[in-house]
């Protein structure tokens, strides 16, 4: 994200200053031909001298700044249509993360999205079936499996009644597992979504598609939409923060949080746990505030100088990523240092002292939120319960992705209430897609598991304008198909754009002669989950 590389070998502070001074001799070098270029010449009208600039353009400069007039004054009227009237808080125009209007009130101001990488098991967990509980160990009716693709599954499978028990929580009388108590804990503040569906059933489309919006890579995700649309308030911290956690990156990697075609400052920015939180951020050995200062002055007015001569906007990304990387030395320590949390508050989470944890990245994310920061997304893996090994089970690994993540998701919800944040941040819980009622048996594996499930799964949701303590949608006596109140993932994008107050068809950003959104040309307003 950040362009800074550290210098080969030990640079000292006098190398620091060569380049420092190199840089500003370039600078001074251009100043003189700029002054020289600016004599005093014949009165020119302004025909000639637009014909004379046109005539000076690259066929590529030509083609790349041809769609920047009309069409993006047309765009920033949608986006904003007090754009050209006098605003008391006015964007800078060198600051593409500046707080923008939405297109309406908006019900939430951020959000924290709990991604359970790998698909947690539904039928476990959230959705159960007595049906299959019943028929379990038989084979599945053909009417589920005819004509059906999975991952793994071969031949006819079995059905696969749920190990655990479940009671009824709250006013809606959610159902919950027992692998997830803590969640009991505040039912009545979250919506359990049964019947989410997708397009893709294999992990990284998968991801991809419920981040971006394609199944391939090369789109815009979620939160870089998020902050393209409505900016961020912490001028200190970037706008979307990614936190990692059990066993790294998700199968779709750095594209599950990539900027795609839009400017590459709304790309989110992975905070790590362990060494330095975000990398390259820090002064290189031997170079102090003062001289990283002047070389970032240096920089800054040679990227002015290549801006106002080529028009390219991308450097504006540039320059601000250059001076939020040097604001971040001071912010991300701070942010990062949670020893002066309460105690009881780590125990409510459960964060152990000194190990990085998905308890911990729940506290991080709570405290990013109240410093500003738009979009904060947490990615846990190893709910991929296929059943080939205890690794991988439904008795061994499920209850311990449970354990690992169950308290800090409730705590999350409980502190945000308290801290009177929780009407103004949507809470996101769920994983890519879901599990299959039936047993994978994976090359007549013994250990319990289920193959990848795209027709139902279950998300919860909680704050930010969402109805609060009930359950959306019915899935069929297997929980195979939904049969009530579906919600496809791109409905699930053009809700989430809505609670921050902005429609999704207006959300727009040209790129090679088409206007693209993050809902393609697909997506509904689930209005029977917002409150």
């Amino acid at each position: 994200m950040f362009v800074h590389k550290p210098p080969n070998g030990n640079r000292s502070a006098r190398g620091a200053g060569f380049a420092t001074g190199r840089a500003r001799g370039t600078l001074w070098r251009m100043s003189r031909k700029a002054q020289r270029n600016s004599q005093p010449s014949p009165p020119r009208d302004a025909a000639s001298t637009h014909a004379e600039w046109l005539l000076s353009q690259t066929r590529r400069q030509f083609f790349a700044n041809c769609g920047f007039g009309i069409g993006s004054m047309a765009l920033a009227g949608l986006l904003n249509p007090k754009i050209f009237a006098q605003d008391s808080r006015p964007a800078r125009a060198d600051d593409p993360m500046a707080p923008k209007p939405p297109h309406f009130n908006a019900k939430a101001k951020s959000v924290i999205y709990l991604f359970m990488n790998g698909a947690p098991s539904q039928p476990d967990l959230l959705d159960p079936k007595p049906k299959a509980s019943e028929l379990n160990g038989k084979p599945c009716p053909d009417e589920y499996t005819k004509g059906e693709r999975f991952a793994f599954i071969k031949g006819t499978p079995k059905v696969l009644g749920s190990p655990y028990k479940f009671k009824q929580y709250g006013q809606a009388g959610a159902y919950v597992s027992d692998l997830l108590p803590n969640l009991t804990k505040i039912i009545d503040d979250v919506a359990i979504v049964r019947t989410m569906k997708t397009d893709a059933f294999n992990h990284a489309p998968a991801e991809l598609f419920i981040n971006t919006g394609l199944a391939r890579i090369g789109r815009p995700s979620m939160g870089s939409w998020v902050t393209y649309g409505i900016g961020t308030e912490n001028a200190n911290l970037p706008g979307f923060v990614v936190l990692l956690s059990g066993g790294g990156q998700p199968s779709g990697g750095c594209s599950c949080w990539s900027a795609g075609f839009l400017p590459t400052v709304y790309q989110g920015v992975q905070m790590r746990s362990q060494g330095d939180p975000v990398l390259f951020v820090n002064n290189p050995e031997g170079l102090d505030d003062a001289g990283r200062r002047r070389t970032l002055d240096a920089l800054r007015d040679l990227n002015q100088m290549t801006r106002a001569a080529t028009g390219d906007t991308e450097v504006n990304t540039r320059i601000s990523q250059y001076e939020l990387a040097y604001r971040m030395q001071s912010s991300v320590p701070e942010l990062m240092d949670i020893s002066k949390e309460a105690p009881e508050t780590l125990k409510m989470y459960g964060v152990e002292e000194g190990k990085a944890s998905f308890a911990r990245n729940c506290i991080l994310a709570r405290r990013l939120i109240e410093r500003g920061t738009r979009f904060v997304q947490l990615y846990h893996r190893g709910w991929d319960n296929h059943g080939t090994s205890p690794g991988d089970d439904l008795m061994t690994a499920l209850p311990r992705q449970c354990k690992d993540t169950d308290q800090a998701c409730a705590a999350l919800v409980q502190d945000l209430k308290q801290r009177g944040l929780l009407d103004s941040t949507l809470v996101v819980w769920g994983g890519e897609f879901g599990r299959t009622p039936m047993n994978e048996e994976r090359n007549g594996s013994t250990f319990l598991g289920r193959d990848h499930h795209p027709h139902a799964f279950t998300m919860w949701f909680a704050g930010g304008g969402v109805k609060r303590g009930i359950v959306l949608g019915e899935t069929d006596e297997l929980g195979y198909f939904a049969i009530k109140d579906q919600v496809h993932v791109h409905d699930l994008q053009a809700t989430v754009l809505h609670l921050l107050g902005m429609d999704h068809k207006r959300l727009t950003y040209r790129f090679q002669g088409r206007d693209f959104r993050l809902t393609d040309v697909h997506g509904e307003i689930v209005t029977k989950l917002m409150a």
